[in-house]
């Protein structure tokens, strides 16, 4: 392929020293911002996150011409809020706890982006995640690594990107730790080599997700039963969408010994609760599986497995049901498995795949 490169720019301190990187090796860059939000919208504001206001695309803007290099502002907005945002309310709606920055990389920074790449003649995108892409002679596919830097490493978040995807896609920073990152652009005078890594959901203001779904998204969430697991009514809960597995703070009542939450039913409206003995599980199943490393799970597969971004991996064997649903075996039991939530499959640093954990 050439060297024309579409360079995502949030206006971070990444996304800048990676196009910086890939201009020093003399790739033909221009710089784009997503626009998946109205500013204006009061309830989905996010001034305070660096992704999404005026001020990150004035940097990415500021970024782009001290590179010398064009910059497009594209409104995803539409696609945002239906792939996305209304995604994140069903799933809450239903009693899952979901991870919109896997859909957001599945639906927007990546598929959409590469749309956008190809309809203007360039020969790949490039970001700032922390990730490595390598193409592997002898099985012919292309592989998603862990990032040098393991402390920043978000491979856990980028498994849904496929064949295609990562044929198109540059991970400048792959290689290198954040510290470096960071030196590169205070050596070169970045505008935003000090600005402080963004945090929690980009469109929920404060981290009030309970807050967001209600007024922002329309959730209607009624009270039910707390109960425990006989299904004995222990008291009123304020609904499902204030709690997530493995909570034990907020739950609003006192119950003598700590309590948390085990599980959520949409069905019946209830929250179970019980010890943190009652919170771990031997296995897991899983759905919506892309596979990376491997065309298909023909068998039984020993691996590493994460069920959380920030989690230590755990020694498992996954097994394929059909094409689509895997169960996940763990040699020992682990804490809190939520549906909703991502499992990733790892072979040492090389990504087998992943898929979204559900509640049977």
């Amino acid at each position: 392929m050439g060297n024309k490169v579409m360079v995502a720019m949030s206006g971070g301190v990444d996304s800048s020293v990676a196009a910086l990187l890939l201009k020093e090796q003399n790739y033909d860059l221009c710089g784009v911002t997503l626009k998946l939000f109205a500013d204006e919208d009061k309830d989905t504001s996010c001034s305070t996150r660096t992704c999404c206001s005026l001020e990150d695309v004035e940097d990415a803007r500021r970024i782009c011409y001290k590179l010398g290099m064009e910059h497009f502002v594209f409104n995803f907005k539409d696609t945002f809020r239906d792939e996305v945002m209304n995604k994140f309310a069903r799933s809450y709606e239903i009693g899952d706890t979901p991870n919109p920055c896997v859909d957001c990389n599945k639906f927007i920074k990546f598929s959409k982006l590469i749309q956008r790449a190809v309809l203007m003649k360039k020969d790949y995108i490039a970001t700032g995640h922390y990730a490595r892409i390598e193409y592997d002679n002898a099985s012919k596919r292309y592989l998603l690594k862990k990032a040098v830097d393991l402390s920043k490493d978000q491979s856990y978040v980028l498994y849904v990107l496929t064949q295609d995807d990562l044929s198109r896609t540059l991970f400048p920073l792959g290689g290198m730790y954040k510290s470096e990152a960071r030196e590169i652009a205070e050596e070169k005078g970045l505008i935003n080599a000090r600005k402080p890594d963004s945090q929690d959901i980009c469109f929920v203001k404060d981290g009030d997700y309970a807050g967001f779904l209600e007024k922002s998204m329309g959730v209607d969430s009624p009270k039910g039963n707390f109960i425990d697991l006989n299904g004995k009514v222990l008291g009123k809960h304020n609904g499902i969408i204030h709690y997530t597995i493995g909570q034990r703070k907020g739950l609003g009542m006192a119950f003598g010994k700590p309590t948390f939450v085990i599980s959520k039913n949409k069905e019946d409206n209830t929250v179970t609760l019980g010890s943190n003995e009652d919170l771990f599980s031997d296995k897991l199943y899983a759905d919506n599986i892309n596979l990376i490393a491997i065309e298909k799970l023909n068998s039984p597969m020993k691996v590493m497995v994460k069920t959380r971004y920030k989690q230590n991996e755990s020694e498992a064997t996954i097994i394929p049901i059909n094409e689509d649903k895997i169960l996940v075996e763990f040699k020992e039991k682990q804490r809190a498995i939520t549906p909703g939530q991502a499992v990733v499959f790892y072979k040492d640093d090389v990504v087998i795949g992943g898929g979204t954990i559900t509640s049977k």
